[in-house]
């Protein structure tokens, strides 16, 4: 299905349970599609949970901003949208990208309303600047297509030594566009990348941190202990500016926390959810 984001673009979206169920939304990190959240989506259902996972403009299915308007403001405006359109808050769980939108809306007081509570997936008030170089050169490695899905399959196994490469790698067609030069391309649009690498770093730090010093819901902030875009310096601090916030660490996992251990990422998040 599709909802309406800022400016009339399109969202893609995957939806799980009933309208009755409490609301949960689930957003990827850059680079990535809704696809990511399949499994955790089910779960989430099947725990009574209306569960929404959203292609991010610029990614999968939904619209590209023809400015290459791919800021977290612009992020925050579309996802204000579809839980408007749902008519009831929201509990977000943001993985990367996703948390960082999730965190600027549950922080906004404007609009704090329509969170209800908040789920950061491996991802602190901000990226740490390592890991965060390693997401972008990876990212930059497809910029001219992939020959092959094999091609692109054992980039991906590059960037993730520590997961077992899946004998079957049809499913990766989900995350990539087949052009008419016959390569495969990543399903998101180029310019949000040339964003990220000329973005102004001061002002969304500020922003970010604003955010979460007015974070008031219930938060969980969970990190894979193999990642290198969320440290335990990072943790620490994520914990002293919003001192609620709960934390669990997810062993095994990297910065892919659902792909990597999605059994116990999805426990985890539903035992958060039914606690409150």
């Amino acid at each position: 299905m599709h909802f309406k984001g800022q400016e009339g673009l399109k969202i893609a979206a995957d939806v799980w349970g009933s309208d009755e169920d409490p609301l949960v939304i689930l957003l990827h990190g850059g680079g990535q599609t809704r696809h990511a959240w399949q499994e955790t989506g089910k779960k989430l259902s099947q725990a009574g949970y209306q569960a929404i996972a959203i292609d991010l403009r610029g990614h999968g299915d939904s619209d590209w901003h023809p400015e290459g308007d791919y800021s977290i403001n612009a992020y925050k405006q579309d996802l204000i949208s579809i839980i408007n359109n749902k008519g009831k808050p929201a509990c977000l769980v943001g993985a990367s990208l996703g948390g960082m939108t999730s965190l600027s809306l549950a922080g906004d007081l404007k609009n704090s309303n329509l969170c209800s509570a908040l789920v950061m997936v491996d991802m602190g008030i901000y990226p740490n600047p390592i890991g965060s170089v390693r997401i972008v050169d990876f990212m930059l490695s497809g910029k001219d297509g992939f020959e092959s899905l094999e091609q692109a399959s054992q980039a991906i196994s590059n960037y993730l030594p520590h997961r077992q490469k899946p004998k079957e790698i049809e499913g990766l067609k989900k995350n990539l566009r087949l052009k008419e030069d016959g390569k495969f391309y990543w399903h998101w649009d180029p310019k949000f990348i040339q964003r990220r690498l000329g973005s102004q770093e001061k002002g969304f730090r500020d922003s970010q941190l604003k955010a979460a010093e007015r974070v008031s819901v219930p938060t969980l902030l969970i990190r894979g202990a193999l990642s290198d875009v969320v440290t335990k310096e990072d943790v620490d601090y994520f914990l002293s500016v919003i001192p609620h916030a709960e934390f669990k660490e997810i062993e095994k996992a990297a910065h892919m926390i659902a792909g990597d251990r999605n059994d116990i990422f999805a426990k985890e998040t539903i035992k958060f959810l039914k606690s409150l």
